[in-house]
């Protein structure tokens, strides 16, 4: 266990090193070409745009890589009352901007589900999936977000008419740094995390895709009691 333990360690700090330098070499390379003076005038909004880029994927990597340690070490957290429908609501509402930019029609539907968790990380995990949702969408798609109640559970589904996902990269996309060769939604620990936060809530996640014709990913969560 100690061997298997350890090899785990060393490959995560692997996947760590070679996640952080890639933004990282991104940013250096905009800046020098940018400090040396080779980049005509013209271009450098576009080049200033790529290290804003690279710096806010670095600082989401790095909120990944702390909220997975702390959730690791198993961090209690204030619990109290969500409704998943406001939740849902308020994530799709924060990228709209996002979402016009693709010209991605947006949708939440479905009734209020209340259930007992963090809500700060519960909001994590649905914009999560709502970004994922936009990012890994065909230009002039949709996202439709469903909120209710299935077998005395609660749910929330993000579905939407995307990329996809190939068969044989599902059962991995889950897992911490798994590059997916089709597609980028599995790169970085985004799903990881957000797979942890459900099981820590006592729920579960689920994909099911189709190449080329779109994503849904459901969370499932016991509904709150009284």
């Amino acid at each position: 266990e100690r061997e298997t333990a350890e090899q785990t360690r060393r490959e995560f700090t692997a996947n760590v090193s070679h996640e952080l330098k890639t933004p990282l070499q991104g940013i250096i390379g905009s800046a020098e070409l940018l400090e040396n003076g080779m980049v005509k005038q013209e271009d450098v909004p576009r080049f200033v745009g790529h290290i804003r880029k690279e710096a806010q994927r670095l600082v989401t990597l790095i909120g990944d890589i702390i909220r997975l340690s702390q959730l690791d070490e198993g961090d209690e957290m204030p619990r109290e009352t969500v409704d998943l429908l406001a939740l849902s609501q308020e994530a799709a509402d924060d990228l709209k901007t996002a979402a016009a930019e693709k010209h991605i029609a947006i949708a939440v539907e479905g009734g209020s589900e209340t259930i007992g968790g963090v809500r700060r990380l519960l909001y994590e995990v649905i914009y999560n999936l709502c970004d994922n949702a936009i990012k890994y969408n065909v230009e002039g798609g949709s996202m439709k977000v469903s909120v209710g109640e299935r077998d005395g559970k609660a749910f929330v589904s993000v579905a939407d008419t995307g990329i996809g996902i190939a068969p044989e990269e599902l059962p991995r996309v889950k897992d911490r740094f798994y590059k997916g060769k089709s597609s980028r939604r599995g790169s970085g620990i985004g799903l990881a995390v957000a797979d942890e936060i459900i099981n820590m809530h006592g729920g579960s996640l689920k994909l099911t895709s189709r190449k080329g014709e779109g994503t849904t990913v459901t969370i499932t969560l016991p509904l709150a009691r009284g």
